[in-house]
């Protein structure tokens, strides 16, 4: 799950507004909506122009308003950021068709492409110019044939000795008789410099930023955003637009939730929105323009999420639309038939068709790297849980959900954050993974105490096997301080984060080293050992593990282990392990010892007896809490208003 990262220093709890409050209205529009603009270059040198437009052969030149096709050549908009999401617009607005506006000068064909459900192209209209000086060229599609899946995109072509300059592209619809006011809310902490870079991101954008009323910074640090040498310029260009708040270290959910609760305190409407943003990410400002036209044109009032691409592999797409098994606590499940981890400029090894999105996915909840929440919403479900962060962003949609408001992950409004699976798992956050996941499983699922305690379980026996004895006391404290119920919630989660970290520090392996300074261990004298394949047999190998810990028995004293090979059954073997971390920055020594192996057993044996005796009457302490705990008043204590 994303969280923002945390520390435990707290910021005064101080509000500085930048600029006077804004009255949130809704808005009477000017001419057609904008939905999304034809982009022909990213946000940034490291994104590939080919996700915004594609040469098929021939010459062009790709900027970021236009493109010029040179003789004899083809560009192609049947991209990642070229396709207009023509099957969720079909399904989740009043929309019924489309045009797209284009700019020409020059000679050549615009066609308009379209897709179905299995990938498969066709030609929707075209038209060809002759001598065109800064024409406006506007081509219409129905959107009747897209239910279950399927885009549109624009393809130019120009013959021999014809060159075409295409620029100011823009996918419009019919506007509604008013426009939702929307603000964005970026939370941020000890991220100084990225989140300045996404609010000069905004502030040079002006479309995406002309569709925005309103952009909150809820700062949360120390090293504040504010002090940077670029920050005064920043707030000059936004204007009245920023409001720039200082409060206590309440985490993600508490930097986010101040965006909705700044919103409602000034709302003339319920028809506005909230755009939740991640300070870390890429920002491609066209996001703001997408999401927010869809939430203005929606059929009924949804959550709208935009899709995350790796930040350290710019083409790829983390996941098409995602889900939480609750049960079981596991989120970010990739629905069926989602891209997962996908080149966007690749192909599918199974079909050899392009990676390409056509199918409509629903999805059961969206990150909040990106993420629309109406007002509505709010209204009826109330706030987000003080989670701190980790599961803050599923429990609000599984509520949501259940109150009959739906998350829409749309295709096309995309932004880089960090991969995930390049963030080590053996940390202090997960404590809040997975106190919040459970806490989450009572509220919004059958929560079923013997399947959820044969999870953590296995959880268990697979840490203690893998010598991870501070992660193992991680899950304890989690689900002990889940059974001491919804007071452990109180404080929004500052002093839950400060004990976690003092009792992982109690455990070696928990802490970081250069592989060239391992603490007692000669640098030479650590060689990798290989582990052998995933094995057939898997729980007679458990057992043989688990009793060859219980006796002393090992196969290796010392050894090192890539990340991708620490597997329970390989590093069970060891005496010590210099196991690699998921973000290669470092390696975590892993030492054999049987006195807090048997104590962390011991002690999870009564932890989860009593998640079985008490966790049913806990459940419904956590139900009875929830609307106080989401309630504006809570908040209101929280942020020391």
């Amino acid at each position: 799950m994303p969280g923002k990262a945390v520390a435990t220093g707290q910021a005064p709890s101080v509000d500085v507004k930048v600029a006077g409050e804004t009255t949130f209205t809704e808005h009477t529009p000017q001419g057609r909506l904008t939905a999304q603009r034809g982009l022909y270059a990213g946000p940034a040198p490291i994104v590939s122009k080919d996700l915004y437009a594609e040469l098929e052969w021939g010459s062009a030149v790709r900027d970021r308003g236009g493109v010029t096709v040179e003789p004899s050549s083809r560009v192609s908009g049947n991209t990642y950021f070229g396709r207009f999401p023509a099957s969720y617009w079909q399904r989740w607005t009043t929309v019924t068709e489309v045009a797209v506006e284009a700019v020409v000068t020059g000679d050549g064909q615009l066609s308009m492409g379209a897709s179905d459900v299995e990938g498969e192209p066709r030609v929707i209209t075209a038209e060809q110019v002759t001598g065109a000086k800064q024409q406006l060229v506007t081509l219409t599609a129905k959107l009747d044939k897209f239910y279950d899946g399927g885009a549109l995109w624009l393809d130019l072509e120009t013959e021999g000795g014809q060159t075409l300059r295409v620029e100011r592209v823009r996918w419009t619809v019919e506007a509604p008789e008013k426009i939702r006011p929307t603000a964005v809310t970026i939370c941020t902490m000890n991220r100084a410099d990225d989140c300045l870079k996404n609010l000069q991101a905004l502030a040079a954008d002006v479309s995406s930023l002309d569709t925005l009323d309103a952009i909150y910074v809820a700062d949360q640090g120390t090293d504040l955003v504010e002090s940077r040498d670029g920050f005064e310029q920043v707030a000059k260009d936004l204007g009245e637009k920023l409001h720039y708040i200082k409060q206590p270290n309440l985490g993600g959910a508490g930097g986010f939730t101040r965006g909705l609760y700044e919103v409602a305190g000034h709302t003339a409407t319920e028809h506005a929105n909230v755009l939740f943003m991640d300070d870390d990410v890429l920002l491609e400002p066209d996001l703001v323009i997408r999401m927010t036209a869809f939430s203005n044109r929606q059929a009924n009032p949804i959550i709208v999420g935009g899709q995350m691409l790796n930040l350290l592999h710019p083409n790829q797409l983390h996941v098409g639309a995602e889900y939480a098994n609750l049960n079981t606590l596991e989120p970010g499940k990739p629905v069926e038939h989602s891209l997962e981890t996908a080149d966007l400029l690749g192909i599918d090894e199974e079909t050899l068709k392009p990676n390409r999105q056509d199918r409509r996915l629903d999805a059961g909840y969206n990150g909040w790297w990106s993420c629309l929440i109406p007002y509505e919403v709010v209204k009826a479900v109330g706030y987000p849980m003080p989670f701190f962060f980790q599961w803050d962003d599923a429990e609000y949609s599984y509520r949501a959900r259940a109150a009959g408001f739906p998350t829409v992950t749309l295709p096309g409004a995309g932004v880089w954050h960090a991969d995930f699976h390049w963030k080590d798992w053996d940390e202090w956050h997960r404590y809040f993974n997975l106190r919040n996941s459970i806490i989450t499983a009572a509220l919004h699922s059958p929560f079923n105490l013997n399947l959820l305690s044969r999870v953590l379980v296995a959880q268990i026996v697979r840490y203690l096997l893998g010598m991870q004895y501070g992660l193992t006391a991680t899950l304890l404290k989690a689900v002990e301080d889940f059974l001491e119920g919804p007071e452990v919630l109180r404080d929004g989660g500052v002093a839950a984060m400060q004990e976690i970290r003092r009792i992982r520090d109690a455990y070696p392996e928990t802490k970081r080293h250069k592989a060239t300074d391992v603490p007692g261990i000669a640098s030479n004298d650590i060689g990798i050992i290989n582990a052998a394949p995933r094995p057939s047999l898997q729980r007679l190998v458990l057992i043989k593990r688990i009793l060859d810990r219980v006796l002393g028995r090992t196969r290796f004293s010392l050894g090192a282990i890539p990340n991708d090979e620490a597997h329970w059954w390989h590093i069970a073997q060891f005496d010590t392990a210099v196991v690699t971390d998921a973000n290669q920055e470092g390696v975590r020594v892993r030492s054999y010892d049987k006195a807090k192996m048997i104590d962390l057993a011991r002690r999870s044996a009564k932890v989860i007896n009593r998640l079985r005796k008490e966790g049913a009457a806990v459940q419904e302490q956590y139900k009875r809490a929830m609307p106080e705990l989401t309630s504006r008043d809570n908040w209101t204590r929280l942020y020391g208003l």
